[in-house]
């Protein structure tokens, strides 16, 4: 079973749930970021987890 702990990709609800924000604040994120932290597989946008957690790090030494 794969728990949203073991994953690598997140959807936009399970990293907005990840963030504790809503969708619309995590996809404008995601949207800034793409570069950063965001896959893009087909039409979907995925957060990397690992990069996600990297660039939080990042963000909270600013």
């Amino acid at each position: 079973m794969n728990t949203e702990e073991n994953k690598v990709l997140l959807n936009v609800v399970e990293t907005a749930a990840y963030l504790n924000l809503g969708q619309t604040k995590t996809r404008e994120i995601m949207k800034r970021n793409q570069k950063i932290f965001v896959v893009r597989i087909g039409n979907r946008n995925y957060a990397h987890k690992g990069l996600l957690d990297k660039w939080l790090l990042a963000q909270a030494k600013l």
